[in-house]
């Protein structure tokens, strides 16, 4: 027999669940409708500005219910939290949810594929943790080779790789040379070309000089070898050689193809309106407005020049300016890296912001 504490507690629990599940059905309405939306609409989803969400109580995840986040990104010694409560609202349109388990289903059986550098990777940690909560308890296994690892949902057959390329085209070992960077080839390209979805991103490295350049020789496009050569221009020609590449050996109706603009770091404050300010630490609130005072970097501007000449075009996720824009959104020396991170976003953070984005492009694509 019930006491009338029990009774009571066991009706609350009945409330709170209906509460619950009322809450919830309200959340899988307002989605579908907010993913009609932005299908019919044609409002530019990378325009906009960041505003408060009041509707945020805690983050959609943290290192308690998601198990991919890597201590580089994980910013739970940061003294602010104010960082999370930001949303990117487009001026034309409302951003729907990231509806991970409503992606699982649609693309059951099928792989998606990140390939870039350690940008790369923060997005990569941000979209395994949105798709992992959106299924709570779900079957998951990890494989990994010396250039790859990937997450696969069992119960859906959805594969999940990151793909270690610093620059899209080749470095590769070379006997009484060394290292050589190679600006027309792509090797790989036959591992990239079978998965369904490429999310594609290039330029941390390009510019590293000294101990950190992981290159001794250039090899450029005519075949001739050069010791060094201006950075910007060894980009635009990889990248050349990726868009040709994709051009010629990726099916386009099988695969679809998204190149992930670049992030941004915050290492000088006179790019933001803050001159005399070194570093990202301290900084707990974005850049007012859409627009970025120092404006579009160059390497960006080289990324929709070159992606503008594509006879098949492929998507750009122009996620330039809303991260230039997110000066606060940095770890700082606020994880478990032994220096100042100014350059990758904490998790959760901007990059789940960057999957919103994906996951609305993509259903525009596909609708």
């Amino acid at each position: 027999m019930l006491t009338v504490f029990s009774r009571f507690y066991s009706d609350a629990i009945a409330k709170k669940l209906v509460h619950i599940q009322r809450n919830n059905t309200t959340r899988i309405i307002v989605s579908k409708q907010e993913q009609a939306n932005v299908v019919r609409s044609n409002c530019n989803l990378f325009e906009g500005s960041w505003v408060i969400d009041d509707d945020v109580i805690e983050p959609l995840y943290n290192t308690t219910t998601c198990p991919f986040i890597r201590s580089t990104f994980n910013c739970t010694k940061r003294p602010d939290r104010q960082y999370l409560k930001y949303k990117w609202q487009p001026s034309g349109c409302d951003l729907p949810r990231f509806d991970g388990s409503a992606f699982l289903r649609k693309y059951k059986g099928k792989q998606i594929m990140f390939i870039g550098d350690s940008l790369s990777l923060n997005n990569y940690d941000s979209f395994l943790c949105l798709l992992y909560v959106s299924v709570p308890g779900v079957n998951h296994h990890t494989k990994s080779t010396n250039q790859s690892v990937t997450v696969i949902f069992e119960d859906y057959r959805v594969s999940v790789t990151l793909f270690n390329s610093l620059f899209l085209v080749d470095v590769e070992v070379e006997p009484n040379i060394g290292r050589v960077l190679k600006l027309n080839s792509i090797k790989n390209g036959e591992i990239w070309k079978q998965a369904d979805i490429l999310i594609v991103n290039t330029w941390l490295w390009w510019t590293r000089g000294g101990p950190k350049q992981p290159w001794d020789y250039i090899e450029d496009t005519d075949g001739k070898l050069v010791k060094e050569m201006n950075r910007v221009i060894a980009f635009r020609r990889g990248l050349n050689t990726w868009t040709k590449w994709v051009e010629r050996e990726v099916d386009l109706t099988k695969t679809k193809v998204f190149f992930q603009g670049q992030a941004g770091s915050h290492h000088h404050g006179e790019d933001w309106g803050e001159p005399g300010v070194k570093g990202c630490s301290n900084q707990t609130t974005p850049v007012v407005g859409s627009i970025y005072p120092s404006g579009l970097p160059l390497p960006a501007q080289i990324m929709k020049q070159v992606l503008k000449n594509m006879t098949n075009s492929i998507f750009l996720l122009d996620i330039t300016i809303l991260s230039h824009l997110r000066k606060d959104g940095h770890p700082a020396n606020h994880n478990g890296y032994s220096g100042f991170d100014c350059t990758h976003f904490c998790l959760p953070g901007v990059p789940d912001t960057w999957n919103q984005l994906f996951y609305a492009s993509l259903l525009k694509l596909t609708s």
